[in-house]
């Protein structure tokens, strides 16, 4: 089947499993946990024989051709030293003789609570803002947003993390919140660059084609793995590097590391997978 094939096939599925709610429309009927169930319901109706819980694996949960060589690959995992090094951060002393621990308590296994929304504020908090608002609030300087020292850190506590369940709130009493979420949503499903596509292009309407030598992966289950050893970057990345990269590849601006856009989009994909467990560190290709 070509990639033409599987859009159409997958457009008449997508109208045929009531998504229309997920449209752009600013007077969209359809409410957050109704988006959410009729997301997954759609990569449950595309993948059948990939069960729920297995999606937090990203492309490997739908390609049975590389699973087995992703799975060797975890035997022994790229991101270990990257997991040291973040324990070694995460324990290290501030000059006033804290550590991230005071903001996280002993071991960050804390994944669970990001990203959420601070209703002082008024905006989505990532696990890497708040790593570095630890820090500027200590009197230290944040970490750079994309890679080195801030993915090492996240992947420690990720690890620490592992079972917890994505379980991303929406406060019914801030307007604010909402306005965020569909913001997020309308980031995943509006076409930019110029390439002209959209996150939903390539991770829902054809989620499991071929591009060049790449698979598409389903976007239910996006925000579980986080932060990731990309063979391509032979390294540690955060989300929000991924996002930007995503946006490259279309030829698109990218946005600012942690910056509202980002932020929440963060925000929607991960609501769309509350109830997966979080799994990161991982390794990609």
């Amino acid at each position: 089947m070509t990639i033409g094939d599987k859009a159409m096939k997958t457009i008449i599925q997508y109208l045929a499993f009531g998504l229309l709610g997920l449209s752009l429309s600013a007077a969209t009927i359809a409410g957050p946990e109704e988006d959410r169930k009729a997301f997954q319901n759609f990569y449950e109706n595309r993948f059948p024989d990939t069960p729920v819980n297995d999606f937090q694996n990203g492309v490997y949960s739908i390609l049975p051709s590389a699973r087995e060589q992703w799975q060797s690959i975890e035997e022994f995992p790229p991101y270990e030293l990257s997991v040291e090094a973040g324990e070694k951060l995460f324990h290290s002393k501030f000059v006033n003789g804290k550590s991230l621990a005071d903001c996280f308590g002993s071991n960050g296994a804390v994944r669970e609570k990001y990203p959420h929304w601070d209703k002082a504020r008024g905006m989505v908090v990532t696990m890497e803002r708040a790593i570095n608002e630890c820090r500027v609030a200590n009197a230290e300087r944040p970490y750079r947003l994309k890679k080195g020292k801030i993915a090492d850190v996240s992947a420690y506590m990720s690890f620490n993390s592992r079972g917890q369940k994505v379980n991303v709130v929406i406060p019914s009493d801030d307007a604010r919140a909402l306005a965020a979420y569909e913001d997020g949503k309308e980031h995943f499903y509006t076409k930019r660059g110029q390439l002209n596509f959209a996150c939903a292009d390539c991770h829902m309407y054809t989620a499991g084609a071929l591009y060049r030598a790449d698979t598409t992966s389903p976007g239910f289950g996006h925000a579980t793995s986080w932060p990731v050893f990309r063979s391509k970057w032979q390294e540690m990345g955060t989300l929000h590097r991924r996002f930007g990269g995503c946006h490259k590849n279309i030829r698109a601006t990218p946005y600012k590391a942690q910056g509202s856009e980002y932020s929440n989009l963060e925000y929607f994909v991960s609501y769309m997978s509350n109830g997966l467990e979080f799994n990161g560190p991982a390794a990609r290709k």
